[in-house]
């Protein structure tokens, strides 16, 4: 019997093939992709564009006003729909398709589903060079997309229609899988796009899409539990994949049941509420006081979904115990055997349930539970007193996160790079899981209100709260224009110190003269004074400039309940940070200079780096 087939182009077939990929959350079916950006241009208009016309009622297409901060959108929907949910995004190419690198890079690196849809040139190459196309004088195979293979999870170029079958099937597999999970990129050359093929209508069937859970194997499940067992002072490191797996009341558990102190990485900040008696907040490099003395101590660290960036282990400096055993409870075997470390690949959410059964009745010395307890205790006050409201005329980064909590108690909150994200990791208060969305695994300035757009859509019934500073803002905030035009509610918090206060305050840390990074060290002839509040309200949002932390938090408290996008604008300052908690962070230092700053930076940095481990 022949198979049943359907004519369509190569960009109709990926468009309805997105159509029929389908979840369940929370018993509900719903369609994968929720949605599709797209800048069209030549590459990308005539195939896919015309294809998404025809699936737009299934299929909802949003225009971006930037190829970078588009796909930073579709990839803030992914993270904040615990990668359950995603979107794809389509360009032009030549530089449409370039700008979505960086956000490849995003993706790649935190592990965020998103599948991105470049045009690319003739794959019959008569017209060749067509405009924007970039020559490779040795390879005549090579194009400008090919810039996406190292930050891809799966990259193909589509030359052939029928080539989409498998590069798709592939595409979901990647997208889907908790392990292998990041950006996948199909570069599709435009003549191909417009190109049709009788595809078997099989592969237009609906398909559901549920996470793997990973059990874990039973021989090192028993190295991992025996350890355990053996802990005198350990601690649980819950990164971003206790939220992936939404095993939040799985580890809630698992630490209370055996007295466990748990700490959180940036991804992994809301894995427990910040009430939680045995959250010890933020560790490492801008981890709590708590959280940070515990981890000198621990004698077993359990790393629960955590890639153990640097910012996490104190440049592998943090931990102090010569006797240190490291436990990898992680999907991914890259990271479950990072610095030999016992590997447990598993799911997190299994992974906890099956090791609090397997120490049934074992619990922790108490003396160490109270011990943590009371340092969260110590920790709470110098927090406050940081977060505190003042008069001063420039006020920090932290008594303006105090504003904006106070402000909006039940917030979600978003943010990435600079000087915020270390400040918010100690200092915010997260009360669900999700509440706190940040990107510091790529730090990448600009993410923060294209984030928050895409975080919107994907919770559309928080209250999002995007924070950036000046610096970011500048660098890309054309996706505050997306969300007027969609009707989205979104808060966006300025905080301008004029320069990039962050990498100052590193650079002055460093030995390193104020060069190049605020406003008044730069080459100038006159200073910049831009007027934030009316850049915003001149894009359509509702924007104010705010002379104190308590002008701010009025103004938050009153549009709370407000629709539509307000933008509040506050001067700080750029050298203020909170000196509680933190810990050293490797930043090589000269070994020769002549100033003797930095000559002094340098004698301290090899000081610090005799405490790094090897392995």
């Amino acid at each position: 019997m022949s198979q049943k087939t359907v004519r369509l182009t190569m960009a109709q077939a990926v468009a309805r093939f997105m159509t029929a990929q389908m979840t369940v959350i929370d018993g509900e079916t719903l369609p994968i992709f929720g949605g599709v950006w797209a800048i069209f241009g030549h590459g990308n208009v005539a195939g896919i564009g015309e294809a998404l016309y025809a699936v737009k009622d299934q299929l909802p297409t949003y225009r971006g006003q930037n190829e970078q901060s588009m796909a930073h959108a579709a990839i803030a929907y992914g993270k904040a729909s615990f990668r359950r949910r995603f979107m794809a995004a389509t360009t032009s190419i030549g530089p449409g398709a370039l700008n979505m690198v960086t956000a490849a890079g995003l993706a790649y690196v935190n592990r965020i589903p998103v599948l991105l849809l470049p045009g690319d040139v003739f794959a019959n190459r008569l017209p060749d060079p067509v405009l924007q196309q970039g020559e490779n004088f040795g390879d005549g195979t090579v194009s400008v997309n090919d810039c996406f293979r190292p930050v891809s999870r799966y990259f193909d170029r589509i030359t052939r229609p029928e080539q989409i079958i498998p590069a798709l099937r592939r595409a979901m597999q990647v997208l889907t899988d908790p392990a292998e999970c990041g950006p996948v990129t199909l570069s599709l050359c435009q003549d191909v796009q417009a190109e049709a093929y009788d595809y078997p209508e099989s592969f237009f069937a609906e398909k559901v899409w549920v996470p793997r859970r990973i059990m874990p194997d039973a021989d090192e499940f028993a190295m991992a539990a025996a350890a355990l067992k053996l802990a005198k002072k350990p601690v649980i490191i819950a990164g971003g994949g206790v939220l992936y797996s939404e095993a939040s009341e799985s580890l809630a558990a698992f630490a209370e049941e055996h007295g466990i102190p748990v700490m959180e990485t940036q991804a992994g900040k809301s894995a427990l509420p910040h009430v939680h008696e045995l959250n010890m907040g933020s560790v490492g490099v801008t981890g709590t006081s708590a959280s940070n003395t515990l981890a000198e101590e621990a004698d077993v660290v359990l790393a629960v979904g955590s890639r153990l960036q640097d910012f996490t282990t104190g440049s592998w400096a943090l931990f102090k115990n010569e006797n240190l055993k490291l436990i990898g409870l992680n999907v991914q075997p890259f990271d479950a055997h990072k610095h030999n470390a016992l590997p447990l690949v598993a799911d997190a959410r299994v992974g906890l349930e099956a090791l609090d059964a397997a120490l049934m009745g074992w619990q922790v010395d108490s003396a160490w539970t109270q011990k943590a307890l009371k340092l969260k205790e110590d920790w709470l006050a110098d927090a406050d007193a940081a977060r505190a409201a003042s008069n001063v005329e420039l006020p920090s980064d932290a008594q303006v996160i105090g504003a904006v909590q106070r402000g909006r108690t039940k917030a979600t909150l978003v943010c990435a790079s600079g000087g915020l994200p270390g400040e918010l990791h100690k200092l915010w208060r997260a009360d669900g899981p999700g509440s706190y969305h940040l990107d510091y695994g790529f730090s990448t300035m600009g993410y923060e209100i294209a984030g928050g757009l895409g975080v919107a859509l994907a919770r559309p019934e928080d209250d999002v709260v995007v924070m950036v500073g000046d610096g970011s803002y500048l660098m890309m905030n054309s996706e505050i224009v997306s969300a007027v035009m969609m009707g989205l509610k979104l808060t966006v918090v300025v905080l301008d110190n004029s320069g990039f206060g962050c990498i100052n305050r590193l650079q002055m840390a460093t030995g390193g003269a104020n060069f190049n990074n605020l406003f008044r060290d730069t080459f100038h002839v006159e200073m910049p004074n831009v007027d934030f509040a009316a850049h915003a309200a001149s894009m359509g949002a509702k924007a104010k400039k705010l002379a104190s932390v308590a002008e701010l938090e009025t103004a938050l408290a009153e549009s709370e309940g407000a629709g539509g996008v307000h933008v509040f604008v506050i001067d700080t300052d750029p050298l203020v940070t909170t000196e509680a908690g933190g810990h050293w962070w490797d930043v090589a230092v000269p070994e020769v200079s002549e100033r003797p700053s930095v000559n002094a930076a340098r004698e301290a940095y090899v000081k610090a780096l005799r405490a790094q481990r090897a392995g």
